[in-house]
């Protein structure tokens, strides 16, 4: 008899995915340019490192904050003792105006609509709870994140149906699709209970245009259901068009989910939220947050920091430039051997086309292409199939993660790799064309040399 019961020997985890084991294989030998240079490059998570200065320098300045003081003197008890799992009064108005000046104050956020809970994953399961039973279910646009299985499935019971979205139009969710994935739910004698999206995109980095917002906002409204907007990346939006929020649309079946885990690059501090105007969801998700609460030390220092509106104006200005200067030389870099990318505007990633370089068109070949990249070139990237993808040979590449220098690193073992198949002989098959057109001969027979010196 197994000692575990069947929801926590259950494989819907999803923690056999491809996004998972690449993570596990780096970990066994992680990419340092000291120590290990032949290492692992991390390029499957998404963590946002590139304003970490902004932060400490803050920090540095504001020495009560961060030592738990209050003109000078020491909350540490008062802390240290029970908090309300509605949480601290003061932070929560620090978030929902954060969340409001990140979204170029458009729409205000009230702190009685916000439930506090530990990170964002915690969110979309407690929305799960609230609005479906087991074996209901919630429909999402692929690409999706691959962590969602995990998220919205494993504890809940909550099944996913994929509305299929292809390259042919960006991805862009349609309302054809919307349809299609409804009536293969009721096919299944599923019961639809909404639609989760993240916008901006994960992992595509696109935010969600007005047109496609109007039509999400209809479907849900004529099928009597729900939408929640998984908002993470709200503050990443770093080109045109802007970032449009669903809270723009009022509509009490419209919920939110957002975290500081990416715009403020803090995941370890594990600060999420739900925000709904329906007072029942509120209600019911504010007694499920006991569960996973923020601590109260974080609260408090983050209320600080975030009430600090000289702060956060220019950090979210600043962050963005960041962003949108380290996403250019991503994009530039796998432009120059031959790789494209979808176009974004948002995000710490890019969502890269290689299918050019598979053997065949299968999941297969891309799944051979990717073990090739851990294995061999020493990189680890997400395949698309992980993120449900429809068509094989897209990948997710994170780049916010990593230095400049270790980004430049893993863009030459691209080179290496794509260019000279590794070894120095022929061009790789699909790329010959591509070589071509974006190597001069005396970079060839630089890169050329080079190989063979390996």
């Amino acid at each position: 008899m197994s000692l575990l019961s069947r929801k926590a020997a259950c494989n819907s985890h999803g923690q056999d995915s491809s996004y998972f084991l690449g993570w596990q294989e780096y970990e066994k030998n992680p990419y340092d340019p000291n120590s290990n240079p032949k290492g692992i490059i991390q390029m499957g998570l998404a963590e946002n490192q590139l304003s970490f200065d902004l932060i400490e320098s803050w920090l540095e300045s504001h020495p009560d904050a961060a030592g738990l003081k209050r003109d000078g003197v020491s909350v540490f008890r008062e802390l240290a003792l029970f908090q309300d799992y509605h949480g601290m009064p003061a932070f929560k108005l620090a978030l929902a105006e954060f969340m409001g000046e990140i979204r170029g104050n458009r729409v205000k956020f009230d702190p009685k609509n916000l439930v506090l809970t530990a990170g964002a994953t915690s969110a979309n399961e407690i929305l799960m709870f609230c609005l479906a039973e087991p074996g209901d279910a919630f429909l999402l646009p692929t690409p999706y994140y691959p962590g969602f299985d995990r998220d919205l499935k494993w504890r809940t019971g909550v099944e996913i149906v994929p509305i299929h979205c292809t390259s042919s139009n960006g991805f862009r969710i349609t309302k054809a699709a919307l349809e299609d994935a409804y009536k293969r739910a009721q096919r299944r004698k599923l019961r639809v209970k909404g639609v989760l999206v993240t916008n901006p995109s994960n992992p595509l980095a696109t935010t969600m245009s007005r047109s496609e917002l109007n039509t999400l906002v209809d479907f849900v409204s004529a099928k009597g259901i729900h939408l929640i907007s998984d908002e993470i990346y709200a503050g990443t939006n770093f080109d045109s068009p802007e970032f449009i929020s669903v809270a723009e649309y009022a509509n009490a079946r419209v919920h939110i989910v957002f975290s500081l885990s990416k715009d403020l690059g803090l995941p370890g501090f594990r600060v999420g939220a739900v925000y709904s105007t329906d007072g029942s969801v509120v209600a019911a998700a504010t007694k499920m947050s006991s569960f996973g609460l923020i601590s109260s030390q974080t609260q408090y220092l983050l209320a600080a920091l975030l009430s600090d509106k000289e702060f956060t104006r220019n950090y979210i200005v600043e962050n963005q430039r960041r962003l949108k200067e380290r996403h250019a030389k991503l994009v530039e870099g796998l432009r120059g051997i031959g790789i494209e990318c979808l176009e974004s505007n948002a995000g710490l990633f890019a969502w890269v086309d290689a299918r050019h370089l598979l053997k065949c068109n299968s999941f297969d070949a891309e799944m051979e292409l990717w073990k090739k990249m851990v294995y061999e070139v020493g990189l680890n990237i997400s395949p698309g199939s992980s993120c449900h993808c429809d068509e094989p040979g897209w990948f997710r590449l994170c780049f916010a993660n990593m230095s400049e220098e270790t980004l430049d690193v893993a863009l030459q073992r691209l080179k290496s790799f794509v260019v000279l198949g590794g070894n120095g002989d022929e061009p790789r098959r699909g790329v010959k064309r591509l070589v071509k057109k974006w190597f001069p001969p005396s970079l060839l027979l630089l890169s050329s040399e080079r190989n063979s010196e390996r």
